[in-house]
């Protein structure tokens, strides 16, 4: 799912389309990076998006801008500095490589006009965003690189801008196709898609395996070509030639039966229709939004929150060890009731037992007057052997009612933390990461990082959706949420869904006064498996009852309730699109 040379071009292009001539509104680094670039012109505006991350570098236009941190970057306020109000005179691409000029017309401190150049490189983890100056000049990146990481590109300010190293291949645009065959027919014990690869600038495996297809509903090696076949290759290469011209490009993405996203490109993928749905797409920006927003937002919500997943995992690991130990503590009530029945028995043979040995002979009238060998202590009288025994007893009845009730408790606050542990995986947000840290800091388990006033995190709404016959299905972000929504938000004859023995977010479904249809039920009850650990599973079983009948017993846990009066159903986990959300 890489971004190749010949997506860039296109992408070049429909950038240009809206954004030559418009100026730098405002900029955002919603993290280290990643870039946010709001562009206005008459036209309205849009936000042009820049990731150099290694999970998802990619540089389109988006309509889901990621939440910013609450104070920017130094780098973003250097930016700000530099291109606020700068307008985006033209962009430019090196040859078919994966890298971007955005050359802007901007204002120095001292009002002279100056030109600025944005080097976007999309480079998988080598991806960069570079700042230059009309010399070429670095004046600073998103990545700074020194010599100890590179020693023949340093990306560092006061530097040159230098282009990454060449690629002996040749560029479809600027090169006839008879040049372009005799450079595939070198590589001729090659299959195919490994000569386009080795011979043409800016393709990509997946762009080579479709042209590959299109030639030979297959990939033979270019030795096995014939003549023919040839020709078809001839044509195929003057076909992408004119696209790539023209501009005239089908932007698609394929999915598995599941609906799961596949792979995308600026053409049709043919080679997989035998195996998966070919989607259209309006544009190639829509595209990327498509396949990337949701990656993304769960990586950058993971680094965000990566202090709160360690401390909450060594909670989770500490509490469980706790547990481990006090159940190794607890004696079974039959080794307690033998230092009953051993005080017991000493006490009815008193007379009878020598003192100073280290064990007592007597009968077990217990056990059918069976003889039963008692340890004694030699230097207590069988008197206070007996009345030890009594004590051992007593203290173990109470340790075992301590050890029980430290044992439910653990095993309660164990629950909990797994359900913090199953809400940080599907956070969403900063805000809701801050929910999750308020919320473990009010039960204890956190304490405050600073001792002055501290301002609580917003309250999150619940993530609303739409079932299929109108009603409104709400679930809750986290534990406090889930307690707002079941005891507060819900109405009495509302049907409250839980995945079974699972941490997992509580899910309503507002009846307004309306009996739910079973695919209603079906709706909620799917998203109360997709909102949960059971997740990955893909099916659960999931109870449901009316919320009237949910109770919170006191001094619980956040999101912990009780009932007894409900309903189950197996249920298949329901993936929200976030079209369906509202």
């Amino acid at each position: 799912m890489a971004i190749d040379g010949l997506f860039l071009h296109c992408m070049k292009n429909e950038l240009s389309a809206f954004a030559l001539g418009a100026r730098v509104d405002k900029i955002y680094m919603p993290t280290r990076f990643e870039l946010v670039i709001a562009l206005r012109s008459r036209a309205g505006g849009k936000k042009l998006f820049i990731s150099a991350g290694g999970n998802y570098p990619r540089v389109n236009f988006t309509d889901f801008t990621p939440e910013n941190p609450a104070s920017p970057p130094m780098l973003c306020m250097y930016l700000r500095k530099v291109l606020s109000g700068a307008m985006l005179k033209a962009i430019r691409q090196e040859g078919l490589d994966r890298i971007l000029y955005f050359d802007f017309d901007a204002i120095n401190e001292i009002g002279d006009k100056v030109e600025r150049t944005l080097v976007v490189e999309v480079m998988a983890q080598y991806s960069n965003v570079i700042l230059t100056d009309g010399q070429g000049i670095i004046m600073d990146a998103l990545k700074r690189i020194d010599a100890s990481r590179s020693s023949y590109r340093e990306i560092l300010p006061q530097r040159a801008y230098t282009l990454p190293p060449a690629q002996d291949k040749l560029n479809i645009l600027e090169t006839d196709t008879e040049t372009l065959l005799a450079r595939i027919a070198q590589n001729a014990d090659r299959a195919l898609s490994s000569a386009l690869l080795r011979s043409l600038s800016g393709v990509s495996p997946l762009t080579a395996k479709e042209l590959a297809y299109r030639v030979t509903l297959g990939d033979p090696e270019v030795r096995e070509l014939p003549d023919a076949v040839k020709a078809r290759l001839a044509s195929e290469l003057d076909a992408l030639r004119e696209t790539l011209l023209t501009n005239e490009i089908s932007p698609c993405y394929t999915t598995d039966e599941n609906g799961n996203l596949l792979d995308f490109s600026f053409q049709p993928l043919t080679h997989m229709q035998s195996y998966a749905k070919l989607n259209r797409c309006g544009f190639l920006s829509e595209l990327l939004d498509r396949f990337c927003v949701e990656g993304e937002r769960v990586a950058r919500t993971k680094m965000q929150a990566d202090d709160l997943f360690k401390t909450v995992s060594n909670l989770v690991e500490r509490t469980a060890k706790k547990i481990a130990v006090r159940r190794e503590e607890l004696l079974t009530d039959g080794e307690i009731e033998k230092k009953r029945v051993a005080a017991e028995l000493i006490n009815v043979n008193i007379s009878n037992l020598p003192k100073g040995v280290s064990f007592y002979e007597v009968e077990n009238y217990y056990d059918e007057n069976r003889p039963i060998r008692i340890p004694a202590s030699p230097e207590l009288s069988p008197a206070k052997n007996a009345q030890k025994y009594y004590k051992e007893y007593k203290k173990a009845q109470t340790a075992k009612k301590v050890l029980a009730e430290q044992i439910e408790k653990g095993e309660l606050e164990l629950v909990y933390l797994q359900t913090v542990q199953d809400e940080l995986t599907r956070a969403r947000s900063s805000a809701e990461i801050a929910e999750i840290r308020e919320e473990l800091t009010e039960t204890g388990f956190m304490r405050r990082k600073n001792t002055g006033k501290v301002k609580k995190p917003s309250v999150q709404p619940p993530l609303t959706f739409v079932s299929p016959n109108g009603l409104k299905v709400l679930v809750g972000r986290n534990n406090l949420q889930n307690d707002r929504l079941s005891l507060h938000t819900a109405k009495k004859n509302d049907l409250w869904f839980h995945v079974q023995k699972a941490p997992g977010s509580h899910v309503v479904l507002a009846s307004a006064d309306v009996a739910p249809k079973e695919s209603d039920i079906e709706f909620a009850a799917g998203l109360a498996v997709w909102f949960s650990s059971q997740r990955e599973r893909g099916v659960a079983e999931v109870d449901y009852t009316e919320a009237k009948y949910l109770k919170k017993p006191p001094a619980s846990n956040p999101g912990y309730v009780i009932y007894h009066v409900y309903q189950s159903v197996y249920a298949k986990a329901v993936k929200p699109d976030h079209l369906q959300e509202v």
